[in-house]
């Protein structure tokens, strides 16, 4: 027996990539480092409740970034709920426009933030990172099928 496995050489599978030859060659791997610090347009692709790693419930947020030289990427933000972190919850839950008679009811409501658009400001100090919302925005799509924001990019 041979130490080279040819079970999976390109002559035994019947799968041709050569098609893909050209796009592979100039193909960018996505870069999976962090947006640079900044404001930025985003749209809430994912919201969903956890748990931190001391146990705290928390509300776990993955923005897509929807204008501007990082289009495409991701931004995360982690809102730990305490006492003492409530108010930046509940600001955080206004700024995004759900108001809650009470706040139980944010499980069965969080598919309401989905597709909202939003300007956020991404801070890091030391190993810190900080995402802030600042204001929800509005976005429509022009003629072309593009979406573009009611105010200019940053």
């Amino acid at each position: 027996m041979s130490e080279y496995d040819d079970s999976f050489a390109p002559d035994n599978s019947g799968v041709d990539l050569s098609a893909f030859d050209d796009d592979f060659s100039s193909a960018e791997a996505p870069s999976f480092d962090e947006v640079p610090d900044g404001k930025y347009q985003a749209r809430i692709d994912e919201v969903r409740l956890d748990r931190s790693q001391k146990g705290d419930p928390m509300i776990k947020w993955d923005l897509i970034v929807i204008a501007g030289s990082q289009t495409g990427r991701h931004i995360f933000k982690n809102s730990v709920i305490t006492p003492a972190a409530l108010p930046f919850v509940k600001g955080d839950l206004k700024t995004v426009g759900l108001e809650l008679a009470k706040f139980s009811d944010l499980a069965r409501r969080l598919e309401e933030l989905l597709d909202v658009t939003l300007e956020v400001t991404k801070r890091t100090r030391g190993e810190y990172t900080n995402v802030y919302f600042n204001k929800r925005i509005q976005i429509a799509a022009n003629a072309a099928g593009q979406l573009s924001a009611d105010e200019t990019p940053f």
